[in-house]
């Protein structure tokens, strides 16, 4: 019965923590409706096993990585700063297909492991589980099996999460017009060249 509470904890934790739209809600909000539900559930899926690998150095403990990241927060902050200021012009400038014409997808690799590595190098995620598991009394679990539910239950939440966005976003591809995908392209270009440039000036506060 222990591994199912842990289990349950960590579906919440996993779908609390991805809830709040920042700028990997963005990119699944955008590629669902330019590229599809596929490429928008793979966006989510990339940041879902980001924090699944998150919330196993929370669940088990493991303070080497966990210091180690903090320790090499400036770094990670200022690459995925960068990374997103470049998916922000990249989204900016991006052409909308026409109606007439299929859309061109990026591909489901390229979407998960984009999303993966913006996760990662997001100092806060680790921290934001660290103070969640700590808060909950979680930081240490019982046994590895608890961990390992937990682990299970952070990827799980976050998953469920980003399948409801990317297919509720989805069911709205039909009735955006070319016009509007252009709008949606700069203003999420702009959100995310936001997102970036929000991480990087970080560093100077440091």
């Amino acid at each position: 019965m222990l591994p199912l509470i842990f289990l349950i904890k960590g579906f919440i934790i996993g779908f609390a923590i991805a809830a709040p739209v920042g700028p990997i809600g963005v990119l699944c909000i955008r590629r669902s409706l330019a590229e599809g539900r596929q490429v928008g559930l793979a966006t989510g899926l990339g940041a879902a096993t980001a924090d699944a690998t998150y919330g196993c150095v929370a669940a088990f403990g493991i303070t080497a990585i966990s210091g180690f990241l903090v320790g090499q927060q400036i770094w990670l902050a200022l690459i995925g700063g960068a990374f997103l200021c470049y998916l922000g012009i990249r989204t900016f400038v991006s052409k909308p297909a026409e109606a007439s014409s299929p859309t061109k997808s990026g591909g489901l690799a390229p979407a998960y492991f984009s999303t993966l590595f913006l996760t990662l190098t997001n100092p806060m995620t680790i921290l934001s589980f660290a103070a969640v598991f700590a808060s909950l009394g979680l930081a240490r679990t019982p046994n590895y099996f608890s961990a390992g539910a937990m682990v299970v239950g952070v990827f799980s939440g976050s998953a469920f999460w980003w399948l409801i966005l990317s297919n509720g976003v989805a069911l709205l591809r039909s009735r955006v017009t070319p016009k509007w995908m252009q709008a949606v392209n700069r203003v999420s270009g702009c959100i995310l060249l936001a997102f970036g440039l929000y991480s990087i000036s970080g560093i100077l506060m440091w």
